[in-house]
């Protein structure tokens, strides 16, 4: 049964029955929120934010709710998880203690603190489940309104699995773009922009959206008279509500507490939603909050007598209660009887989640103790040991930084004496245990990860002919769309006109609006189309049209995508394709180097820099054989150079995490990307006119880098480095330094002080001048190497300056 109105088919006692169910999810999700606060003030649990107050109003939203639907929601969704039978009370509390067993919290194996939500898309070897089959929930992440771009996205799939024919394995993500995508939110976070900038993408889109605002009329402390203008989110949105002559959405306001008039609400958007693809926001009001924000304070601080005595009165659990007794779903007696059955049966879950937490490292803890007792036997520091020993043996409740943390300090103790080898080996295996119950699924674990596919190189005829090399950009797009019908392309600009660098060009016509489209200019969302949509099974290609305004969407990347993998502990994927273009050109907008700041923001996406078209297009074909995210940086001003036309276009695959060595050299090593190299392979010119002869290295890819350590080898033969990089200083050549010198071991070859050359600390000017004075030029490029060089060898290259 999906609405109230479904009472003439049954019985009044089924009918009952149901509301009765109802009201026991909502009971159970509220001692859960009570019992877990104090769960958190006695310090078993780190953090509590809770869903209390707002149960009713996620009834009617799970009733409305259908198998391939999909959540992205607010962290007070708690109620929602369990009536969709997505949450026990049990896997309430192992996500506030954080367990990491994916087994007891399967919503973050203990990665994120509880109220984040999460359902599983994939199965053990990383392929997908049957979608249409489950109800799902995108993974949650904390900053408000964050879940919005992705939650626009979501519902963007059922268009396109509605409107775009020959999709492969199309049943299992969608049944004719039926599915809708359910969000919610707290009504302060809808001040936020990426609540506003989704909400007008939505309507432009028309997409199968149901929006719903949670109001209990604060912002943690902060009124909604500081939040919202008119105090009132639905009616500064009056302008999106449709009419006979605009499209738009529908707006529909009701009160929280009042459960009939709320399945009625969420039945009607839910209808409109799904059969007419019209986005629907649902203002639910007069909502409460009664333990506050969270365990970080009480409420009785920012709000009056007044307010709490109505908070109260109009708790949601209170008048459902009310409404039930008023028409004879149940007595007093008999819901005063089942909220004590329910208070027995959520301590009893609770105790239950504690102890599964508890009981592993418990055992570990025994392990620890039993074998520090057998080496103080026999050492001469037996006292010190024994007490760090007992110590240990005295917590309760340990955790395993208590373990670990004595193993290391008694180890310090015994590293003169013949144990210390047991024990060392005993903090490895225990470490390289535990580590990756924190640590892994940062990148995919599936065979179909980016070091699953083998390099295609290129072909050409001998009468290939040059040509700009957009073409060769073009006519792979071409070759992936007529290959993946499930690939899709979308941008500022690159629909109609194929992207401002003419690398789409007449690719809308062919394979349609909803497969290459233009869209506004919305970079957050942007993001989240693709985020999305790519959760649903399809492969979108998300373009920003230049790397410089990457930052608008930068948080997106960096909190949601970029974590995705890993805070569901690898059982959502979202394999999106970031396409832009950036490098050297002139004025401070339209450079676009920033990737120290990209790469140190972003670890989770893979980062590509190809230094010419061929090499991006092969980054693209690779890609599609792959299930991760990752984001291409073409090379802007290389659009127009020429390049030899492959025969084997969109089969040709450049490999991911490899290095190409543009020229051999036996001085030293030049180690660059992108636009750059250009200029390094003239400056290399120009020194072997002098006879130091250079190594250049394409890194090609900074996520990840090198992964065959062929710079170290190169430093082998020339045992000199130099990074040069058009990022400020500090900034990727500091990551590419770390990377050849730490994580390579390459200071052990350099006979010279390693060196880097990047751009000034600023933005560059504009115009020709600008550039040549803010980035590296083939003249630096020399004079660094000469410099040396010139240390190597004064006499027979003497200082220029």
């Amino acid at each position: 049964m999906t609405q109230i109105a479904s009472k003439k088919e049954l019985s009044f006692e089924d009918f009952k029955t149901e509301i009765l169910n109802d009201y026991k999810i909502a009971v159970t999700s509220r001692e859960c929120s009570l019992l877990g606060r104090r769960e958190v003030l006695t310090g078993k649990a780190k953090f509590g934010i809770f869903g209390d107050g707002k149960e009713v109003p996620q009834l009617a939203m799970a009733k409305a709710f259908k198998n391939g639907d999909f959540r992205s929601g607010y962290y007070r969704d708690q109620t929602f998880m369990m009536a969709i039978g997505q949450m026990s009370i049990q896997q309430f509390f192992a996500g506030l203690y954080g367990h990491t067993d994916i087994e007891h919290d399967p919503m973050s194996a203990g990665r994120q603190m509880g109220g984040h939500f999460a359902t599983h898309s994939l199965n053990e070897d990383g392929s997908w489940k049957n979608l249409v089959m489950q109800k799902n929930s995108s993974a949650d992440i904390s900053p408000t309104a964050g879940q919005m771009p992705r939650l626009l996205g979501l519902a963007q799939a059922s268009k396109i699995y509605r409107n775009v024919t020959g999709i492969n394995n199309k049943t299992n993500f969608s049944i004719n773009g039926n599915e809708i995508a359910w969000g919610t939110i707290g009504n302060a976070s809808t001040s936020e922009g990426l609540f506003f900038e989704t909400i007008n993408a939505a309507g432009v889109l028309q997409v199968p959206m149901v929006m719903s605002v949670w109001d209990d009329e604060y912002g943690i402390s902060v009124h909604a008279r500081h939040q919202t203008t008119k105090e009132n989110i639905s009616e500064i949105l009056k302008g999106f509500q449709r009419d006979s002559d605009n499209k738009g959405y529908e707006i529909i306001r009701v009160k929280g507490w009042d459960y009939p008039a709320l399945i009625t609400a969420y039945e009607q958007a839910s209808q409109i939603a799904r059969e007419e693809h019209v986005p629907v926001l649902i203002h639910v009001q007069e909502l409460t909050q009664p333990q506050g924000h969270s365990t970080s304070g009480s409420h009785e601080r920012y709000k009056n007598e007044e307010r709490l005595a109505w908070e109260a009165d109009f708790d949601c659990l209170r008048q459902m209660k009310l409404w039930m007794i008023a028409t004879n779903m149940a007595s007093q007696e008999e819901l005063d009887e089942m909220e004590a059955t329910i208070k027995k049966q959520v301590l009893e879950g609770k105790k239950a989640a504690w102890n599964a937490f508890v009981e592993p490292i418990q055992k570990e803890q025994k392990e620890l103790v039993a074998l520090l007792e057998t080496i103080a036997d026999s050492s001469d520091n037996k006292v010190f040991i024994q007490k760090y020993s007992n110590e240990l043996a005295g917590l309760k409740e340990p955790i395993r930084k208590d373990i670990l943390t004595t193993a290391r300090k008694v180890l310090r103790i015994i590293v003169k004496e013949n144990s210390r080898n047991q024990l060392a080996k005993w903090i490895e295996n225990y470490t390289e245990t535990i580590q990756k119950k924190f640590s892994s699924n940062l990148f995919s674990e599936s065979d179909k990860n980016v070091f699953s596919v083998k390099e295609v190189l290129p072909t050409y005829d001998e009468s290939a002919e040059q040509v700009d090399a957009r073409l060769i950009i073009r006519d792979n797009f071409d070759a992936i769309f007529s290959k993946y019908p499930e690939t899709l392309i979308f941008g500022e600009d690159a629909g109609n006109i194929g992207d401002v660098n003419q690398g789409l060009e007449g690719m809308q016509e062919k394979y349609g609006e909803h497969r290459v489209a233009d869209v506004g200019i919305r970079e957050a969302t942007i993001l989240g189309q693709g985020i999305g949509m790519a959760l649903r099974g399809l492969r979108p290609i998300a373009e920003i049209q230049y790397l410089d305004y990457l930052l608008y969407a930068i948080q997106i990347m960096s909190d949601d995508l970029a974590t995705l993998q890993y805070r569901t502990r690898g059982k959502q994927k979202a394999p999106l394709i970031i396409r832009t273009r950036g490098h050297r050109l002139e004025g401070i907008w339209h450079s676009g180097s920033p990737m120290g700041m990209i790469i140190n923001a972003i670890r989770g996406i893979h980062v590509l820099v190809p230094r010419n078209m061929t090499k991006a297009a092969g980054f693209y074909n690779t890609l599609l054989e792959t299930d991760e995210p990752a984001l291409v940086v073409e090379c802007l001003n290389g659009y127009r150079l020429k390049e030899k036309m492959p025969t084997n276009i969109g089969e040709f695959k450049t490999p991911i995490g490899v290095v190409e060595t543009l020229k051999e050299g036996k001085d030293i090593t030049l180690v660059s990307y992108g636009s750059t190299l250009r200029l390094v392979e003239q400056a290399t010119k120009e020194l072997l006119e002098i006879g130091i002869d250079a190594e250049i290295i394409d890194i090609q890819s900074l996520l990840p880098f090198d992964v065959n350590h062929d710079i170290v080898k190169s430093l082998a033969k020339t045992n000199r480095l130099l990074v040069i990089d058009e990022d400020v200083p500090g900034g990727a050549s500091a990551y590419i330094l770390q990377e050849i010198l730490d994580v390579q071991n390459g200071y052990k070859h350099l006979d010279s002080k390693p060196e880097t050359l990047a751009a000034k600390p600023h933005r560059p000017a504009y115009g020709t001048d600008g550039d040549y004075f803010s980035k590296p030029s083939v003249e630096d490029i020399y004079e660094k190497v000469y410099a040396i060089m010139s240390e190597v060898n004064p006499s027979k290259y003497p200082n220029l300056f």
